[in-house]
């Protein structure tokens, strides 16, 4: 009884270290406008809301029609700051995503014109649309939040977030992500189909809204500035040594792996950890959980990793082995 009291002293005290009731209003807030439109796809929205806290990029996959981009628009919209939306195609040209110098007639000087991806929230469609050339120049704006053209380099304006989407279905005229780049995405999330009831909610919802824009349904309800103080509390949630010791623990299992032909990266550590982080401020929490850790496994894992040849033929999924990972690394207590 005397243990019990004492961890309920300390939960209390981690609770009142960190006053994360304005982020909590504000995450509730952000999901009250999306569920005016999206039906279910509640942890889609969640992770959505973990990778903006945790200042990550999301590769989003699901077939055509599961809400991935109206999602992905709506969650600018909640947002009181720049939106662009690219579409990717095979004649898609790096100029035309990061922009161009132009020759200025009037002064005979070259005039930089930036590219739709000089905005704060960037939705790419169909990002395995366009070719290597085009893919590869977003590898320096995704990782360093910066573009470097004719030696000159230039800054994004926070907050940056990318949001690709991709069809795992159909593959003619389609480029696959090389795993460089699908390293720079904080998570990779599934959207899959609504059951009949969610089915029945969309349907009703369409037919009440006879024809408006979903987008007039949502208001802004955060600033930059607001999301800005948010993102700095992240980093002050707190973390303790046998949490990052079991991070490592299973991330260090996927590159040892029998089933694994790649495993994660330093890289993927660091997403495990934020994400971690992010998970427990929307929660209310200024401590990781373990719990905080199994949530940001899959979404932060699943592209990260490769399964040897022999078991992707078997039908294997990188998800079943990652569930795998985490049954065998002890549970910090």
């Amino acid at each position: 009884m005397e243990n019990t009291e004492n961890n309920a002293q300390e939960d209390n005290s981690f609770s009142s270290r960190i006053d994360l009731s304005q982020l909590k209003t504000a995450v509730l807030a952000i999901k009250t406008q999306l569920r005016k439109v999206i039906v279910g796809q509640d942890d889609f929205i969640e992770l959505l809301l973990v990778s903006l806290l945790a200042d990550g990029h999301v590769l989003i996959e699901g077939v055509p029609g599961v809400a991935k981009t109206i999602t992905a628009k709506l969650l600018a919209k909640t947002i009181a700051t720049d939106f662009s939306r690219i579409q990717f195609t095979p004649d898609l040209m790096p100029s035309d995503v990061l922009g161009t110098s132009i020759l200025n007639m009037k002064t005979s000087d070259f005039e930089f014109k930036k590219g739709p991806v000089f905005s704060n929230l960037v939705l790419i469609d169909e990002i395995n649309r366009a070719p290597a050339k085009t893919q590869a120049a977003l590898f320096e704006v995704m990782e360093e939040k910066q573009i470097t053209i004719d030696g000159t380099q230039y800054k994004m304006k926070p907050p940056f977030m990318v949001l690709a989407t991709q069809n795992p279905i159909e593959q003619e005229g389609t480029y696959a992500l090389p795993e460089a780049q699908l390293d720079r995405f904080l998570f990779k999330i599934n959207v899959g189909y609504p059951n009949v009831s969610e089915e029945v909610q969309i349907i009703t919802a369409h037919n009440k809204r006879r024809g408006a824009a979903p987008q007039t349904l949502v208001k802004p309800v955060l600033t930059e500035a607001k999301l800005g103080q948010f993102r700095d509390q992240i980093f002050d949630i707190l973390v303790e040594e046998n949490i990052i010791q079991y991070i490592a623990a299973i991330i260090s299992n996927t590159r040892n792996h029998p089933h694994l032909f790649l495993g994660g990266s330093p890289r993927a550590s660091i997403a495990v950890l934020m994400a971690s982080k992010a998970f427990a401020a929307i929660n209310g929490r200024d401590f990781v959980t373990p719990e905080d850790v199994k949530k940001s496994l899959f979404p932060v894992l699943r592209h990260r990793v490769m399964l040897t040849p022999e078991r992707e033929m078997e039908g294997m999924t990188t998800d079943k082995v990652i569930d795998m990972i985490i049954q065998s690394v002890e549970v910090p207590r």
